[in-house]
């Protein structure tokens, strides 16, 4: 079933990206006026992190974010039939001759990106580094098979390896062990189960559960470490910058490289807000829920990394 249902995207995808569009605008009308795909969610969100936008201004912000999201959605499948060319003119990087010397004297680099822009299209990356490097994406598992599949394919097209999240340090660290240059990229702004959960950031004025696995492996090989900052010129075309964050995460105090990483995704989601997923339920876990499941133990688990 998921093959054929693969062949079908695929088929799908042949079609031009401006017949692509217009479907993804009827798509945009029907999640968000017609099915309302998470419209509670996304205007609660929407509303907590700009108090001080005006009532039309949420509801622009809201529309334009449906919209980018119907496109998200067609890109993404046009990825099964994209050519390298056409990928090198709308998938644009910068700031890789920095990442590519790291690379290349042997170092695991480590990439923090967000929800923000294409960030399926990320995973075309590998056309521009350097050729002895291992590329990498971490992924969490999905319960559907088909759809499992389909995003494997549509991921690994360009060069890149899938990880699995409970196998991340393991292939980490064998390639640091081996002497192999790694390059791995985390999409870190998910939010972490109470079991798993280490530190609180203030993020858009809110107390955040955040994630610390890329901090904490990216200090165990010693890794540079570069945000992935994302633009969208303008629709089809997208830029990813690398700043570089760090030479070696392991010189810096616990949790700065995650500090600094959420201070850089709320600086770069208040330029341009419609670009980020706002359907998920970012803000789901409470410190004070947190401190009830843990009542003797939350400083200790809040003070590791």
């Amino acid at each position: 079933m998921a093959k054929i249902v693969y062949a079908l995207v695929y088929l799908v995808s042949l079609l031009p990206l401006r017949v692509l569009y217009l479907l993804a605008d009827v798509l945009a009308g029907l999640m968000h006026t017609v099915i309302r795909y998470r419209r509670r969610v996304t205007r609660d969100n929407l509303t907590h992190c700009f108090p001080e936008m005006s009532l039309k201004e949420i509801r622009r912000t809201e529309r334009r974010f449906y919209r980018f999201l119907a496109d998200y959605f067609v890109e993404t499948l046009k990825l099964a039939s994209m050519s390298e060319k056409e990928m090198r003119r709308r998938m644009r990087f910068e700031g890789l001759d920095e990442v590519n010397a790291d690379l290349r004297r042997g170092r695991c680099v480590s990439l923090f990106l967000g929800h923000y822009g294409n960030w399926e299209w990320v995973s075309s990356m590998p056309l521009h580094l350097w050729r002895g490097a291992h590329p990498c994406q971490i992924y969490h598992h999905l319960h559907n098979r088909t759809a499992a599949y389909i995003f494997e394919k549509l991921r690994t097209r360009f060069g890149a390896t899938n990880i699995p999240m409970e196998d991340t340090l393991t292939v980490i660290g064998h390639d640091w062990r081996d002497g192999v240059p790694n390059i791995c990229g985390y999409i870190a702004d998910q939010s972490p189960k109470y079991a798993s959960l280490h530190h609180f950031v203030d993020f858009f004025g809110r107390e955040t559960a955040v994630l610390t696995g890329t901090e904490r492996i990216s200090r165990l090989v010693h890794a540079p470490v570069y945000y992935c900052e994302m633009t969208r010129p303008r629709r089809g075309r997208y830029v990813c910058r690398f700043i570089r964050m760090t030479d070696d995460a392991s010189a810096l105090p616990k949790f700065t490289l995650t500090d600094d990483y959420w201070r850089r995704l709320e600086a770069q989601i208040r330029r341009e807000p419609y670009l980020w997923l706002w359907s998920h339920r970012r803000w789901k876990h409470t410190a004070a829920r947190f401190r009830e499941l843990y009542p003797d133990d939350w400083p200790r688990r809040l003070s590791r990394l």
